[in-house]
Parts: structure tokens; sequence; C-alpha cells
């Protein structure tokens, strides 16, 4: 039996064997990973989904616009500038309670925290 981190990369490995970026060699010293363990062995690793966090998530998301301006300025396709494989961004973000003992105060807290990020949450809608 595998230890799991080993099988995450044999799994990416096989998936991905192309004989140009994966080949068959990395699936195999992967395979032998209790040969290979002691040695510098450069392993391919190309997941199938990224799950940014909105702290390290909300940068990257900065960057590819960036990029993508940068593009265009220079007459290029921003269209082009994209993630290898899906990313999703998870916006994990608790509300400050200003309103509390009232039917109406969770919706007043909530249209408060929106308008206080408006900035930073239609940044991330577009």
């Amino acid at each position: 039996r595998l230890p799991f981190s080993i099988r995450v990369l044999l799994e990416s490995a096989v998936r991905n064997c192309d004989e140009f970026l994966v080949k068959r060699s990395d699936v195999e010293s992967i395979l032998n990973w209790k040969q290979t363990q002691t040695q510098t062995v450069e392993v391919p690793f190309r997941p199938a989904r990224v799950i940014l966090q909105d702290f390290t998530g909300v940068p990257a998301v900065v960057d590819f616009a960036a990029m993508r301006d940068a593009v265009m300025e220079l007459g290029g396709d921003p269209e082009k500038i994209n993630p290898v494989c899906p990313a999703d961004l998870v916006i994990d973000h608790s509300i400050q309670v200003d309103f509390n003992r009232k039917s109406d105060s969770l919706q007043k807290n909530q249209d408060l925290e929106f308008d206080r990020n408006r900035e930073r949450f239609q940044f991330l809608k577009v």
C-alpha cells in the first residue's frame, strides 16, 4: 500500500503522462519511491484543480488582472492569460457585528459589511 502523498503524485503523473512534460520515467521514479527517496529526483506535479483561500488567492487574482492589463497594453490578447489548471477562490469572511438584538440586525450587518468592502467585492466579482 502506497502512502497517500505518493498516491497523489502518482495519480497526477499517470493522468498527465504525455512523454513531453511528464515522462514514463517520472511515473517509474514515483513508483520506486523507496529507492529514489534518498536521491534528488524532480517530480512533475500537475494538480487537477487549485483551491485558493482569500488571503493568498486575492493577490493571485490581482496578479492575473495586472498581467492581462500589461498584455492588452502591448497589443496582445488578454484572454490568453489564464491559470494552467482550474482555480477556485474561496472567500471565507466573517461579518463584524455592529447591530444586535433586533430582527433586522443580520441584514444591517450584511449591508454594512458589503458597503465597507465594496471595492474588494466588485473587483472579485468581475
